[in-house]
């Protein structure tokens, strides 16, 4: 049977409101893309107000979510899907919260026995209300020079910053809070930056080959991220043999723990000395022609339109004893 007839009518769904809108459009396109080139027919669908009513109305067999930032991260398209009985590709609902958390997500790491840099969870209210100079300076003394401010929750590296002197720390501060109200205070770790994709096509979860983030001016921000020639990658990642497979047993072990499926993507920082310090879980990697998973996926000899084939192939082989027969009435 061809993987058109068995899928039956995939939807890709990309796109939404959130700040990463532009770069969700872009990985929705090259999905969509990859999978048509698979032989397997794809629409591809903005999550929008009539997003709903056409999935009761005219549901389609199985979707993949290829939405980034809030909404697509954060659990809540997922929760819309299992309401109305769509299977999707990707994590449920709840791992992807933990893991669009990253407060809580470095909490399991460490649970797990990983180690990860110091940090510091503060509110916009707590950072207004209780005097922001003071507050910085015991932020200051308790992780030191320099150190990395993000969004608690967000992707694409918008509203982070890494912060050299304490002039810096205020704007920051606030650029941060530009994309979300809970902000993380990290101490940096200089090293060597990867990203580890882990793949789960029915035989339990394994890392790809890591990929080696050699940004232009030593940040990977968002300009870095999605413009070609900003940052040079080194695929796999220069490291021994031995490195390697603890990065890649991190990943395996992050995507373990939190309850995440079928794909997701550790990024993580190997210091000079060897430790492996994890920073963050992605439910939803980019697509984009800059992104890491399709470089992994090539390094890997995997091709990615076969690759999704395969994940959608699965969640709806597995969508008869996950989600229940009859859809909910809303």
């Amino acid at each position: 049977m061809s993987q058109m007839g068995e899928l039956g009518r995939v939807m890709v769904l990309a796109g939404g409101l959130s700040h990463e809108r532009d770069v969700s459009l872009r990985s929705g396109r090259r999905v969509a893309e990859a999978l048509r080139e698979a032989g397997v027919e794809v629409e591809q669908r903005d999550a929008d107000a009539d997003l709903l009513a056409e999935l009761r109305a005219d549901p389609p067999s199985v979707v993949l979510p290829v939405l980034h930032g809030s909404s697509g991260e954060d659990g809540s398209i997922r929760e819309l899907l299992e309401l109305v009985g769509v299977p999707y590709v990707g994590s449920r609902p709840g791992p992807s919260r933990l893991a669009w958390d990253k407060p809580t997500a470095k909490t399991l790491a460490r649970r797990a026995g990983l180690d990860s840099p110091e940090e510091v969870v503060l509110p916009e209210e707590t950072f207004r209300d209780l005097g922001a100079a003071d507050l910085l300076e015991a932020v200051r003394a308790r992780l030191g020079l320099p150190l990395v401010v993000k969004p608690a929750r967000g992707g694409s590296a918008l509203g982070c910053s890494v912060v050299h002197t304490a002039e810096q720390l205020p704007a920051a501060m606030v650029g941060c809070f530009a994309y979300g109200d809970l902000a993380l205070l990290e101490r940096h770790v200089s090293g060597v930056e990867v990203a580890v994709t882990v793949l789960d096509t029915g035989d339990g979860p394994w890392a790809l080959p890591a990929v080696e983030i050699v940004p232009d001016g030593g940040v990977y921000d968002y300009a870095c991220r999605y413009t070609a020639g900003m940052t040079e990658f080194f695929v796999p990642a220069r490291l021994d043999t031995d490195l390697a497979a603890r990065v890649g047993s991190a990943a395996v072990t992050v995507h373990r723990e939190l309850g995440l499926r079928d794909l997701s993507r550790t990024d993580a920082i190997i210091t000079p000395e060897g430790s492996v310090q994890f920073l963050e879980v992605n439910v939803a990697p980019g697509l984009t022609e800059t992104s890491l998973l399709p470089q992994a996926l090539e390094a890997a000899g995997l091709d990615a339109g076969a690759v999704f084939a395969d994940l959608l192939r699965l969640a709806l082989q597995r969508a008869a004893t996950e989600y229940r027969p009859d859809s909910v009435s809303l």
